[in-house]
C-alpha cells in the first residue's frame, strides 16, 4: 500500500475502497423491487465479491459468511466499501476486509459501533484473520457475532 503525504491523503487502495461504496449506494438507489428483491441482490453481489477474492481470504470470507448466516440469520447480508457486510436495521453491524483489499498483512474482521461488544471501558473492535483459522476460531467468531447482535 502506498503511504499518503498531505499532497496525497488517500491511497489507490483506499480511493478505490471509496469509489466501490459510491458505486453501492448508487446502485442500491437504482434498484427497484421489493425489500426481498433488494436483499437477494445485496447477497447476490456480496457472493460475487467473495467468489473474486484471492486465496486464502476467499476461503475465509466464506466461513465467515457461512458463519455469519448461521449464528444471525435476521442480518443482512450486503457490500460495503467493497467488503463482505452484514446490516441490522440497514447499519453495518461487521464487516470482513480481505488482506489483498489493503495489501494488508492479514484479513480483517471488524465490528462497528451497532456491535454490542462492550466491556468495561477498552475493548477490541477488530481481529486479525490468518489463513491458520481453525475451528476453535470460528467458534469464537460465532460467540462474537450473538454478543455483537445481542
Amino acid at each position: 500500500m502506498a503511504r499518503t503525504t498531505d499532497e496525497a491523503p488517500f491511497t489507490d487502495e483506499e480511493r478505490a475502497a471509496m469509489q466501490e461504496r459510491a458505486a453501492e449506494v448508487k446502485a442500491s438507489r437504482r434498484r427497484g423491487g421489493s425489500k426481498a428483491e433488494k436483499a437477494a441482490a445485496d447477497l447476490e453481489a456480496l457472493l460475487a465479491k467473495i467468489a473474486e477474492m484471492p486465496e486464502p481470504d476467499r476461503g475465509l470470507a466464506g466461513r465467515i459468511h457461512r458463519i455469519a448466516l448461521e449464528v444471525a440469520p435476521d442480518l443482512l447480508p450486503k457490500l460495503w466499501y467493497g467488503m463482505p457486510a452484514y446490516t441490522k436495521d440497514g447499519t453495518v453491524v461487521f464487516f470482513f476486509q480481505d488482506a489483498a483489499k489493503f495489501t494488508a498483512r492479514y484479513s480483517t474482521l471488524g465490528f462497528q459501533d451497532p456491535a454490542r461488544l462492550d466491556d468495561g471501558t477498552f475493548w477490541p473492535t477488530s481481529w486479525a484473520v490468518t489463513p491458520e483459522f481453525s475451528t476453535d476460531d470460528e467458534a469464537t467468531v460465532a460467540e462474537l457475532i450473538r454478543r455483537a447482535v445481542g
